[in-house]
């Protein structure tokens, strides 16, 4: 697919502000369903950018940077993965193989994130004497300056992406045998699933199995028969269940309460 200027300008402008928010972390526009919907819709191709996005999304949730550990940059796997689904024209044909191509490009993005912040390292010096000789204008301006290395961290991936163009991308993707591209898929729905699991055991816990049985049932289930009415039933009476330790009598040690109404979630609303 051949983009025109306005599109072109307005990926690398969506590419800026999602290299922006992986650290301003405001508006979330470098999370992956946001940054490859906004992609899709400026060059056409909603649907399919909004599945690889969707898909990538429950990858990045397992990814955090704890203590000196830095994640695999989810904004430039969902932008450039994004750009070759667009480029390529395969459509949601073409979503497996950007999942499969999204995850290398995560971890390649390890070493443009660790060069931005050693740079950032020393722009903060340069801040820190620009306020002991109390100018804020250059602390200031040295806060943007930090801040848009940071946007041009994926907007200039994403320009040499977009300069290279439609046919290579193309050329490459069909080039591609059949037991590779196949191979692509295969591994990108594992992958996906690896990242579901991760998210997962990071929130399974008594407290929290209802909810994600209720989301399962009505998110994949189009027609609720009486086993999903039944799933549903039971998530509702453990969650109830649950709340019902936390009021009316047993809620006496959460600070308020001497209300014992009959009524165990009332009590917690009214608490709360």
């Amino acid at each position: 697919m051949q983009l025109n200027a306005i599109q072109i300008i307005l990926v690398v402008l969506v590419s800026f502000l999602a290299g922006m928010e992986g650290i301003l972390d405001e508006f979330h526009f470098h999370q992956p369903v946001i940054a490859c919907t906004l992609i899709g819709l400026v060059t056409g191709n909603l649907l399919p950018c909004l599945i690889l996005g969707g898909s990538l999304q429950m990858i990045a949730l397992g990814w955090a940077n704890i203590g000196a550990a830095v994640a695999p940059d989810a904004a430039l796997a969902a932008v450039a993965s994004a750009i070759i689904l667009v480029l390529g024209g395969k459509g949601q044909a073409g979503v497996g193989s950007a999942i499969a191509i999204a995850v290398p490009l995560a971890v390649a993005g390890l070493l443009l994130t660790i060069l931005c912040r050693t740079l950032a390292t020393g722009i903060v010096h340069i801040m820190d004497k620009a306020a002991e000789e109390g100018s804020f204008r250059k602390i200031d301006f040295w806060q943007y300056v930090a801040i848009c290395m940071q946007g041009l961290r994926i907007a200039i991936p994403a320009a040499m992406i977009l300069a290279i163009g439609a046919g290579p991308v193309k050329g490459l993707l069909d080039a591609m045998p059949t037991w590779l591209t196949d191979g692509l898929s295969i591994g990108g729905g594992m992958v996906v699933a690896v990242g579901y699991a991760m998210v997962i055991n990071m929130m399974a816990s008594r407290e929290v199995w209802p909810f994600f049985a209720i989301g399962f049932v009505l998110a994949t289930v189009t027609d609720l028969t009486l086993i999903g009415l039944g799933a549903i039933g039971i998530s509702m009476a453990l969650i109830y269940l649950k709340l019902s330790k936390s009021g009316g009598n047993g809620g006496s040690s959460n600070g308020g309460g001497n209300s014992n109404t009959g009524d165990p979630v009332g009590d917690i609303i009214d608490n709360y």
